[in-house]
């Protein structure tokens, strides 16, 4: 007993040494942004927008807050990081309605898009991704993990703030899907439930490698199907059936799925 308390002890002194915001704290700003950008996830409207600009500064406060209290592990300042992250919640503003639109298009039971924005947990992935990468790309440690894994907690999907998703992305179902961190996806892709695009087993030496799949643009994958590797490449217009595992490229417009035998078809070039 006595060596784990001091266990305990020299832990939670390391702990305070290296000090971050709570985890409560971040995932209240991402929240936050979200309700402010999309008043369809809560509910809670700001009509005067007077007050939706004041909303924006309060926000911004609350993002310097937070990083300040981090300040020792940053690249930069934290008021100007905060702004910095700021200037690009338009963008991401703009992706975010494309990506509803996506899975609006994408889904025949979507009656709407406010049903998307409110009750749609792919669409909630992606929200909490976008918010996450953006801050991921300032080269600010720790905190677009806690957004994303907030993101994956609630609905069972698990993208790493580190990959590069363009828009009109699609989530269908959902659940189970993971993306890894050096993962690159085009436009207008659509994923389905179970989804896995990962690394092959790789050393840890190559943890800042390429090792995770890149998916070109109109690229439908359905449901379990497995992509692994960095060198693996699906052409755009291609369609990956469900369950097909897969550590090799594919040319655009190609047809990948198991036949009834279990051996598996590519059809290449399928227009």
């Amino acid at each position: 007993m006595k060596k784990l308390l001091e266990d305990l002890k020299r832990r939670h002194q390391l702990a305070a040494a290296n000090a971050f915001p709570s985890t409560e704290a971040v995932n209240d700003f991402a929240s936050n942004l979200i309700n402010w950008l999309f008043p369809e996830h809560t509910g809670r409207v700001i009509a005067d927008p007077i007050l939706l600009e004041q909303y924006a500064h309060q926000l911004q406060g609350q993002l310097a807050q937070l990083l300040q209290s981090m300040q020792q592990h940053l690249p930069a300042e934290a008021i100007p990081l905060s702004e910095q992250f700021m200037a690009q919640v338009p963008a991401i503003y703009d992706n975010l309605n494309k990506d509803a639109e996506a899975i609006f298009q994408g889904d025949p039971a979507a009656t709407c898009l406010y049903e998307i924005i409110r009750a749609y947990p792919g669409f909630y992935a992606i929200a909490f991704y976008r918010i996450a990468h953006a801050l991921q790309e300032l080269n600010i440690p720790l905190l677009p993990r806690l957004i994303t894994e907030q993101a994956h907690a609630r609905t069972g999907i698990d993208i790493h703030p580190g990959a590069v998703i363009a828009p009109y992305f699609c989530i269908d179902h959902g659940s189970g899907i993971v993306i890894g961190e050096t993962t690159v996806i085009g436009a207008h892709v659509k994923l389905y439930q179970g989804v896995t695009l990962g690394a092959l087993s790789i050393d840890k030496s190559m943890a800042r490698s390429k090792r995770h799949p890149t998916i070109e643009e109109h690229v439908v994958i359905y449901a379990g199907a497995t992509i692994l590797g960095g060198d693996t490449i699906v052409g755009h217009h291609s369609v990956i059936g469900g369950n097909v595992w897969l550590i090799k490229s594919t040319a655009p417009f190609s047809r990948i799925y198991y036949k009834a035998d279990g051996s598996m078809n590519v059809i290449e070039n399928s227009y």
